[in-house]
């Protein structure tokens, strides 16, 4: 609910501070007097675009500032705690200021904001119908959300959306498991051209050092034989060799220790070296023999390794064991690539699945949107004439190709003014009061389900007298019960029915024209209503004016500023 509007230095408005209250809230004053800058002002605060050309002429700046209560609004202070920003005591203050040069800043509750936000948030306290565009009943989204309010369709409305939810994340994860299959098609075929190659090979651990001792040997077969015999002779084999020799010598020591056993350590050491020698020796012999000159096995070792020199190049490897570990690997990711394969046909099944649940609920939703529409036209049939409004209301519920998140239709309120025309979307509608009183009617209706606390209408009297205009007053009156309602009226019938009485008037002030608001009560509500009558100082008006108030007791003003 708007607490407070506070001008300074728009247009003629030098500055003006408007206290509102709950209930109907009638702003009256001659042409011209203002009344179309301050509903210009509180549009402005709702986010309309910003012109250096509303700044009072002289002044640097123009600045709106307007106070909330937000206390019922747990929409409004969820949306600043997601900029965080805090509601003290329930309050909230937006205000806009606009430079002479053109510059606008925009706050909330003290804390610079964009304008498309504090708009973003006007828009969630007030709905302005006239010549303005903060009409939440022209933008279809909100027509939507409205229908399925009146109609009872909130919950298969929020069962659409969280159909549309899921069968959007399927779609998005078959859309990666695609992709991923496509990428998957590439690699199946690398990795098998891997393990076919690899595996083939069988390449061990340690192969590698084993071929090239293995090789070294056979290389070198002929020399080694020799040396090893050359040595098997010298130590063993030959009549001179060394252990031929060295058995003198043993017998030699056997004599001497027999005469002094003081030497037995030095026959041992002898005894201990000779028949190593002798296990050298024989060693020597077998190795020797064991050695054969085999060229075949040599070109079956120079082929093996060429042929796993090329494998572990071809794949990045420096090991025989690495590559039988790539093989192993590729193994493996060739299993996960089979089992995505079975991932991606569970998710097909799971968003046929969703599909089926998507189409039912908004099956389930058109249909409600189908009664609420026929029961909104019914409403409206009665409403609207009472109005001085002789047209037809309708919605038009037109089908998409495709369920989207808010269903599988668009909806459209239209509006035909005269009978035998075509019924066109409310936007369209030329004629402000025509427009303004369409809304009345529709809100009067949605009363119960309109989530907006204010509503302001400008122009709702145009071209309306008489018993109509006792009627929208009526209207006006029915739909503050349930909102805080702000209407600009140049009748009488309307302003009597005002809770809350605010008049502007235009002044001369030291040669400026300049726009003054006052909060009217008692006598001053009479002379106003004389003066809205055709003679603010004839009896028969004054009278007249006594009349309207008396036939609409006004419950009490809110406390003057």
């Amino acid at each position: 609910m708007i607490l407070e509007l506070r001008i300074e230095n728009v247009a003629l408005i030098e500055r003006a501070s408007i206290r509102l209250s709950d209930g109907l809230n009638a702003l009256t004053g001659e042409t011209g007097a203002g009344k179309s800058i301050i509903v210009g002002a509180l549009s402005l605060l709702l986010g309309e675009r910003a012109s250096a050309s509303v700044v009072r002429p002289g002044a640097a700046r123009a600045t709106v500032e307007g106070v909330f209560d937000v206390t019922r609004k747990p929409g409004v202070v969820a949306l600043l705690g997601e900029q965080g920003i805090e509601a003290d005591d329930g309050l909230l203050i937006l205000r806009r200021e606009v430079a002479a040069e053109g510059r606008n800043r925009a706050w909330v509750n003290g804390s610079a904001a964009t304008a498309a936000f504090v708009g973003r948030l006007g828009g969630l306290l007030v709905d302005l119908h006239g010549q303005h565009e903060h009409q939440s009943l022209l933008r279809p989204g909100d027509q939507r959300a409205i229908l399925d309010a009146f109609g009872g369709a909130d919950a298969s409305a929020e069962s659409v959306r969280e159909a549309f939810a899921r069968r959007e994340e399927l779609r998005d994860r078959l859309a990666a498991l695609d992709r991923e299959r496509a990428r998957a098609a590439a690699r199946s075929e690398e990795l098998s051209a891997l393990v076919e190659d690899i595996e083939a090979a069988h390449p061990e651990a340690g192969e590698d050092a084993a071929l090239d001792a293995e090789g070294r040997l056979l290389e070198h077969s002929e020399e080694l034989a020799l040396l090893a015999s050359s040595a098997h002779d010298a130590l063993y084999g030959a009549d001179d060799s060394i252990l031929a020799r060295l058995e003198e010598q043993r017998r030699a020591l056997a004599r001497l220790t027999a005469f002094d056993p003081a030497r037995e350590e030095d026959g041992r050491t002898l005894e201990a070296a000779y028949f190593e020698l002798q296990e050298l020796g024989r060693r020597l012999g077998d190795y020797a023999a064991r050695l054969e000159h085999d060229p075949g096995r040599l070109e079956q070792i120079r082929v093996r390794k060429d042929l796993l020199f090329r494998l572990k190049r071809r794949y990045r490897a420096d090991t025989s064991a690495e590559l039988a570990e790539l093989a192993r690997a590729a193994r493996r990711e060739l299993a996960a690539l089979a089992d995505s394969e079975v991932e991606r046909r569970d998710a097909v099944k799971a968003m046929a699945g969703a599909e089926a649940a998507l189409d039912e609920a908004a099956a389930e939703l058109s249909s409600k949107r189908r009664e609420g529409a026929a029961s909104l036209e019914a409403s409206l049939r009665s409403t609207l004439p009472a109005l001085g409004l002789p047209g037809r209301f309708s919605v038009r519920l037109e089908p998409r190709g495709e369920v989207a998140r808010d269903g599988a239709e668009n909806v459209a309120f239209l509006f035909a003014p005269n009978e035998g025309f075509e019924a066109l979307p409310l936007a369209r509608i030329a004629s402000g009061g025509e427009l303004s009183r369409v809304m009345l009617a529709l809100k009067a209706v949605l009363a119960s389900v309109d989530r907006i606390p204010s509503l302001v209408f400008d122009e709702i009297d145009a071209g309306v007298g008489g018993e109509v205009a006792m009627r929208v007053a009526g209207a006006l009156r029915d739909v503050a019960e349930r909102h805080q309602v702000l209407v600009i009226t140049h009748l009488p019938q309307i302003a009597a029915r005002a809770t809350h009485h605010v008049r502007v008037e235009k002044e001369v002030r030291e040669g400026t024209t300049i726009t003054r608001v006052e909060i009217l009560r008692g006598e001053q509500r009479v002379e106003e209503l004389a003066r809205m009558l055709g003679s603010p100082g004839g009896a028969t008006s004054r009278r007249h004016a006594e009349a309207l108030l008396a036939a609409e007791p006004a419950a009490p003003d809110a406390p003057a500023p």
